[in-house]
């Protein structure tokens, strides 16, 4: 459980007035205090995460966001916050009381709607005020997945887990029961996969980056061996094989040099493509990247990382592929960088996003923020895909996707 990444996780997002206690329901789901609570309204500030397993749902994150009607100096902040959740959760739970339903919740369960994201309803504080029938039947109009506790209620709490993880594997959406593969679906069980690796300075000192080790794991668990091999040594590594590999997998920063050194008949991509199809749309992704060719003089472009980090002397978002699009296009761009999960708003002022692999995303939060893209008419590519089209690439690595490949060529052709 501890091991397993954030973006990997079940993301559960509890929403609600000040003071409903959502704090004390992630209390009581956890079996202990991770979340301080008061009587006091607004004491959680900011969203509280705590990685948790529950079985037989799995890893799970549970977001305990700041309450929907702040009205303190700093509501705002906590509300964008709050907002920013909303992009991110896989299930909606929204924490209520007796009576209390109005603008706040209907906002809340509109957000899921719209995003098309489960929701389950927990009317708490059942000790102090039992919700009446009529109460009842207004919140079933909103969802049918309903809870009534009382989150400090010792004497109760294995009843109300018991009915909340219920609700929960019923409204599990379908990504958390069948995880799509990475790279498994690519080859038959006993195939092979050679990883090139470089070891660079922005290599973690002693171990392997997050996507590498996803995807290791993934040849692991539908039967497949996995190679691994630095840049220098791939070449060598081929001629030592007895048998062609099924496919080989770079990093983009190599892939110039991979695909050169690939025989033409064995498939290839990089790890970022891998994840471009593994956490968003692919093909989207592929056509975002088209949309180089099309820039002019002046265009604005985000360069969009998921993670926060120090950046290397010579980082791939903020220093190679800033250099690399100058190159490839001729032109004076004006080039931004966010990092985290921070998302800008200004969306429309860009002409293309080029974003990260997302392995520290969940499918969800990038599918959205292609969404947030495509709703602004903003082609967004990765990094991935816009480096193997700026190396003159592309083609060669989207060989082992067909549907990806034929949208580049039907969309380079009308360009």
């Amino acid at each position: 459980m501890q091991s397993t990444p954030k973006s990997m996780r079940l993301q559960i997002g509890l929403f609600g007035r000040t003071n409903v206690g959502k704090s004390s329901f992630l209390n009581m789901i956890a079996g202990q205090d991770i979340a301080v609570t008061s009587h006091i309204p607004g004491t959680t500030t900011d969203v509280v995460e705590k990685a948790m397993e529950i079985l037989p749902v799995g890893p799970v994150m549970f977001l305990d966001t700041a309450g929907t009607d702040d009205t303190s100096e700093l509501s705002d902040a906590r509300l964008k916050k709050t907002s920013a959740i909303f992009g991110r959760a896989d299930i909606f739970i929204v924490i209520t009381e007796n009576e209390k339903w109005g603008e706040f919740e209907e906002k809340i369960v509109s957000e899921a709607q719209k995003r098309n994201i489960p929701v389950m309803v927990v009317i708490n504080k059942i000790d102090i005020e039992k919700p009446s029938l009529q109460f009842l039947d207004l919140v079933k109009t909103k969802s049918s997945n309903l809870v009534s506790c009382s989150s400090i209620d010792k004497t109760f709490r294995e009843r109300y887990i018991t009915e909340f993880k219920e609700i929960l594997i019923k409204i599990l959406p379908e990504e958390h029961i069948s995880q799509p593969s990475i790279i498994g679906d690519k080859l038959k069980p006993g195939g092979i996969a050679v990883l090139v690796v470089p070891i660079d300075l922005q290599a973690p000192k002693g171990r392997l980056i997050l996507p590498q080790v996803q995807t290791i794991r993934d040849l692991l668990d539908n039967d497949a061996a996995a190679i691994i091999v630095k840049e220098q040594e791939y070449a060598h590594l081929l001629t030592k094989l007895t048998t062609r590999p099924d496919i080989v997998v770079c990093d983009s920063q190599v892939v110039q040099k991979m695909v050169a050194d690939t025989p033409e008949d064995v498939p290839c991509t990089t790890f970022s493509i891998l994840f471009a199809r593994f956490k968003g749309d692919l093909i989207e992704e592929v056509k975002g990247a088209a949309q180089i060719e099309k820039l002019k003089k002046g265009d604005k472009v985000l360069i969009s990382e998921a993670c926060s980090h120090h950046p290397a002397e010579d980082d791939i978002g903020r220093v190679k592929i800033p250099r690399w699009l100058r190159q490839f296009t001729g032109l004076n761009l004006e080039i931004d960088v966010c990092s985290g999960r921070d998302y800008p708003q200004n969306l429309d002022n860009y002409k293309l996003i080029i974003h990260c692999g997302a392995c520290m995303l969940t499918r969800r939060e990038m599918i959205s923020r292609i969404k947030k893209a495509s709703d602004k008419n903003v082609p967004i590519t990765n990094y991935g895909v816009a480096i193997s089209l700026l190396q003159g690439v592309l083609q060669r690595v989207l060989t082992p996707f067909p549907a990806a490949l034929d949208a580049y060529r039907t969309i380079s052709e009308r360009n």
